[in-house]
């Protein structure tokens, strides 16, 4: 298997995700045209869009997709399907989904949109807007306590798993980062190597220099609580995500 990130848009990002045999899927196309060229360009033959949550800028390629390609299976979370175009299947946490010998498996992430969905596929997670580099989605559709929890299934994944995420953010998300753990060198060594495009990342580097997954960390949680958290998680986490949304 392998992968090939797709820039769409303003700073989006598709993946196509290519078997040994060249059959592929695409997650998060936000535009046709980027995808259908990278498709030329692999020699892979599009057999599936496998789709993150139901925003426009990563589902806005779909139908043009299916229109050249009659049958093509789309899956997206049951929750969000209401709401994308062309949805032939609909899938919930623990659901396989599979094409030629692709076997991928779904994790229902709530929080950004309600029937958001990471895909987890051979040492890879594809997050869509749940989890950044070195950030994570505003909580759109759920609540913090449900951001939370779906953002700490994601970083109980093997450390050397590969974050696939869905925006290019991630400069903006470490000087965010520096601001929450000033003291944090791990943050600082990251941001002085990143290289754009900066997908993927792994957990471990997730875990290591993103706040919204060191809501436990000493030094996140004196900087919630310096702006009115409570020393809980989640009062950690909603704090952060609240100083995040008015950061500049």
């Amino acid at each position: 298997m392998r992968v090939v990130s797709v820039p769409c848009l303003k700073d989006n990002f598709a993946y196509l995700v290519i078997d040994d045999d060249g059959q592929c899927a695409v997650v998060d196309p936000g535009e046709a045209p980027p995808v259908e060229a990278a498709l030329v360009r692999e020699n892979a033959q599009l057999g599936a869009i496998w789709a993150t949550h139901h925003h426009p800028d990563h589902v806005g390629g779909v139908a043009a997709l299916v229109a050249r390609r009659p049958g093509l299976e789309v899956v997206i979370g049951v929750k969000d399907a209401p709401r994308t175009p062309s949805v032939t299947r609909t899938v919930e946490d623990g659901d396989e989904v599979v094409l030629g010998g692709l076997r991928a498996r779904c994790i229902h992430n709530p929080g950004h949109t309600l029937g958001a969905i990471s895909y987890v596929i051979d040492g890879c997670v594809f997050t869509g807007d749940t989890l950044f580099g070195g950030g994570c989605g505003r909580v759109f559709e759920g609540d913090p306590a449900m951001m939370h929890a779906s953002l700490m299934r994601l970083a109980a994944l093997p450390p050397e798993t590969r974050v696939y995420f869905g925006h290019e953010y991630t400069a903006s998300n470490l000087r965010f980062a520096a601001a929450v753990e000033p003291d944090n060198a791990r943050v600082a060594d990251r941001a002085k190597s990143l290289a754009t495009p900066s997908t993927p990342s792994t957990i471990a580097d997730e875990r290591a220099t993103n706040p919204f997954l060191r809501s436990t960390e000493p030094g996140v949680v004196t900087a919630a609580k310096s702006r009115g958290a409570a020393g809980d998680p989640v009062s950690v986490f909603a704090q952060v995500r609240a100083w995040k949304d008015n950061f500049k």
